[in-house]
């Protein structure tokens, strides 16, 4: 284990710069290729920051009421999304920091937004309903009521729409909004993730379990245990691990073979405190964790979910965030306290 002090990054992490937004930084992500960091924070600011210099390109304040919920950059990386409190969706223009299009969802709470792998439709959530849209803001259809408010939505590799609420998955047609597949269980889910192929589906579950599917079969499956509920979950490139929180341990669970029924999971040991987010590279089996204890962990993991840390550094607060690069040579963490710092892959 590393001995950590916050100016000392240690390992593989080497220091490029560190900015601080004016609150609680909640979500963010890599646009222009990666020459550029979006930020937002819980009071509604955005900001745009430069790769190289660290500095800001554009920033805004309060552009959503109540403050920003979730953030989504378009795969084409050249705009992205900002959904809020106040119930609206924003489209902005990365370079310009200009908004494109403001969409008027509902009154309630617009707690996911999610791009289809192509870009050419947008999927939001607000409390029991999916809405779907064009990249342009215009609705193409939006679901009926779930049993309970969608917790988590994805988009599949064929290109369907899951959501997760209390007791099921449903799976969308995304241009007609069929619903084409169910996939129930009685508990409530809190986090999902799909499986790089599709087929499997994980959730985390209210009863502190991970709870699963596969999706050719609908056989479903539970692995149980943990002590906190497991918020975070991330599959890597290959669809093979399954890096899952829960606790201050990070627990991987193989999928190769007849994984992972019926065979131990790999334990990551290191955070002092649970584990809050967790994030494979893009490429190869390099995995980062942030948590409560505000370290952020990374992870060079074997093909069967063993591994060791190969960098650590600390934060300011609890890290809210983590994202590679899409060439994987930096990281990028936020934290509660509004701190947002990137590191070089070395």
């Amino acid at each position: 284990m590393f001995d950590l002090d916050a100016q000392h990054p240690k390992g593989v992490l080497h220091q490029d710069w560190t900015a601080n937004i004016d609150d609680y930084a909640i979500d963010g992500g890599w646009a222009h290729q990666g020459k550029v960091l979006v930020v937002a924070d819980a009071v509604g600011g955005v900001y745009a920051f430069d790769d190289e210099s660290g500095q800001i390109i554009w920033k805004h304040h309060e552009v959503h009421d109540g403050g920003v919920l979730t953030l989504a950059i378009h795969p084409s990386g050249s705009n992205f999304v900002t959904a809020g409190q106040d119930g609206r969706v924003i489209i902005w223009d990365v370079a310009e920091g200009q908004i494109r299009q403001s969409i008027d969802v509902s009154k309630g709470w617009v707690e996911n937004a999610v791009w289809s792998p192509d870009g050419k439709l947008l999927a939001v959530s607000c409390a029991r309903q999916v809405y779907m849209y064009t990249q342009e803001g215009s609705e193409v259809w939006r679901s009926n009521d779930h049993p309970s408010t969608i917790s988590a939505i994805a988009w599949s590799p064929i290109g369907d729409l899951a959501t997760a609420c209390y007791g099921r998955v449903s799976f969308f047609n995304a241009n007609t909004g069929i619903l084409c597949q169910k996939l129930e269980w009685k508990g409530s889910l809190v986090s999902m993730i799909l499986s790089p192929d599709g087929d499997v589906v994980a959730c985390g579950s209210q009863d502190n379990s991970v709870h699963f599917w596969r999706r050719s079969t609908e056989q479903d499956s539970m692995m149980s245990g943990y002590p906190a509920k497991p918020s975070s979950l991330a599959f890597d490139n290959t669809g093979s691990l399954l890096a899952t929180g829960g606790s201050e341990v990070i627990t991987v669970w193989s999928f190769l073979d007849d994984g992972p029924e019926g065979t131990r999971p790999s334990m990551l040991d290191f955070h002092v405190r649970p584990v809050t987010k967790l994030a494979f590279a893009h490429h190869g089996m390099n995995l980062a964790s942030a948590g409560r204890d505000g370290v952020v962990v990374v992870w060079s993991l074997d093909n069967d979910g063993k591994g060791d840390s190969i960098g650590a550094a600390i934060l300011a607060d609890t890290g809210t965030e983590l994202s590679w690069r899409p060439d994987d040579s930096k990281l990028a963490a936020l934290d509660a306290q509004g701190g947002v710092t990137v590191w070089r892959i070395v």
